[in-house]
């Protein structure tokens, strides 16, 4: 079957819309359907065609497959009347996004299909907070890992005992596993940590602790964060927030 629709599969970035990629705007501008996470930002959505259909394709817990499967039959549906659908995934779509996945769904059934990279958090929330991932002398490589309870459970953590940096996306509610399987497996337990809560927003908070303290659940954080594991997190720069920076410049 020949589709219609042309499927864009586009990063919104960590949440500003100011690192939206000029791509990605000029798709959201054109869009028939949008099928998006839970957690993009409602300002992000409202640059979309005003006269598009918006689909929420955001997870929830235990319902993951299925609404999968829901974005697939949208896909299908949407594909033989639209122009142009935006499947918009938080940060960049190939990262931890099933992005992967539904790529190659997309092409197998035919469809003319385009990815528009984004902006990742793994990368973007740390420098934001003024954390360097890498830092010469300190740290020369690093490594992102999916900290969700089927990742976790799975994981070969003695991979990650030389790793510089280490860091950890969907990880809060496993912290403290995260944590004991990290030290058990190397790491020490005084190495800093920093969570960095609702990244790009204006209740952006950073919490800095230990790999230890982490381990005995003596860090209070709520998702969504952005954890960094290592010695970079000791050469953390706070900087004032951007909007005040600008108002003294």
């Amino acid at each position: 079957m020949l589709w219609k629709a042309k499927v864009y599969l586009a990063g919104a970035g960590p949440g500003d819309p100011d690192l939206l990629t000029r791509k990605a705007l000029r798709v959201l501008a054109e869009a028939d359907c949008v099928i998006h996470d839970r957690l993009i930002n409602p300002e992000i959505l409202a640059l979309a065609n005003p006269t598009a259909t918006l689909l929420d394709g955001g997870k929830q817990p235990g319902r993951q497959e299925q609404i999968q499967q829901q974005i697939y039959e949208w896909f299908l549906r949407a594909g033989s009347t639209a122009r142009t659908i935006v499947r918009l995934k938080s940060g960049d779509p190939m990262v931890f996004g099933r992005g992967g996945e539904e790529l190659e769904f997309l092409v197998r059934h035919g469809f003319d299909v385009e990815v528009i990279p984004g902006v990742s958090s793994a990368i973007a929330a740390p420098a934001l907070a003024g954390i360097p991932l890498t830092y010469r002398g300190i740290a020369a490589s690093f490594a992102v890992i999916a900290g969700h309870r089927q990742s976790v459970s799975t994981l070969d953590w003695s991979v990650y005992k030389d790793i510089d940096t280490l860091v950890v996306l969907m990880g809060v509610e496993l912290r403290d596993v995260i944590a004991g399987s990290l030290i058990a497996n190397g790491r020490t337990a005084s190495e800093p940590v920093a969570f960095i809560e609702h990244s790009c927003t204006q209740r952006e908070r950073v919490v800095e602790s230990t790999l230890g303290a982490m381990a005995r659940g003596l860090v209070d954080v709520e998702a969504p964060a952005v954890l960094v594991i290592g010695d970079v997190v000791r050469h953390r720069t706070q900087m004032a927030p951007a909007g005040i920076a600008e108002a003294f410049a």
